[in-house]
């Protein structure tokens, strides 16, 4: 399905839920899906996905300026609504690319149905538990300061700075709302889904997982073990890149993602 789309960020109703969006780009579909902190709209890697792609890239339901609707509080249901968006859209052959909790939302599509979904990337995922109760596969976000988190989650940390007192005040509240989001569907069992590792082998689209190696949220070996879970998934480190290599290595990711799905 090839379309066309302008850079605009639009507020729109669909499958029943007002949800911001943003299409730029010609051609194959690419349906982006953000991490909790969400995307800005100058993000240069929307940028770069949308030279070779229609990117449609929302907001999810109940994070950003996106309507929650009622009910809304698991990844399954977000897994859902994007299969929905899908299929309203009529979006087919479509490369669906995740980045940490966007990268679950996109596994948990993926094992319920890709009837229109050719290629799945997912950077930095989060959603799955390796050890036991007592273990501890991802860092606990929630309680550590946000220069602590900038310093795990960037091989750059000053990438993640922020000042917020020059900073917009309808920017802070997105911030806000996003947390607020995060904390919402990502909190108990905190960051995954007891039952995805297992049904990760439902997957049988051809899937890439590209990892920031500098990411210390989650371990090398965590996005190994998610590869190893997807039959015939490949793994592709991405260098001088933490937890979101989208944001750090624009570049070079959209390269991968296209070089990858155009096999």
């Amino acid at each position: 399905m090839s379309m066309v789309a302008d850079s605009a960020t639009s507020a729109r109703v669909v499958a029943g839920v007002r949800i911001e969006m943003i299409e730029r780009g010609a051609g194959r579909p690419l349906l982006f899906l953000h991490p909790g902190g969400g995307i800005a709209p100058n993000a240069p890697v929307l940028d770069r996905l949308a030279a070779h792609s229609h990117l449609i890239a929302p907001t999810h339901p109940g994070f950003g300026g996106s309507e929650l609707p009622p009910g809304f509080n698991t990844i399954d249901d977000l897994a859902y609504y994007y299969l929905d968006l899908l299929e309203e859209l009529d979006l087919r052959d479509t490369i669906v690319v995740g980045a940490s909790l966007g990268g679950w939302i996109a596994a948990e599509m993926a094992i319920k149905s890709t009837q229109r979904i050719s290629h799945l990337v997912l950077a930095n995922p989060v959603g799955i538990k390796l050890g036991d109760r007592e273990t501890r596969d991802i860092v606990d976000i929630f309680a550590i300061t946000e220069e602590q988190l900038n310093e795990l989650a960037y091989f750059d940390p000053s990438v993640g700075k922020r000042d917020y007192k020059t900073m917009p005040e309808a920017e802070i509240r997105t911030i806000a709302r996003n947390r607020e989001a995060l904390a919402r569907f990502g909190w108990s069992p905190y960051l995954h889904d007891p039952k995805l590792k297992r049904r990760l082998a439902r997957i049988r689209i051809p899937t890439l997982i590209l990892w920031g190696m500098a990411d210390r949220i989650l371990s090398e070996p965590y996005g190994r073990a998610y590869c190893a879970a997807i039959p015939g998934a490949r793994f592709e480190p991405i260098e001088r890149a933490g937890h979101s290599p989208h944001i750090e290595a624009p570049d070079e990711f959209a390269r991968r993602v296209f070089a990858f799905s155009a096999g």
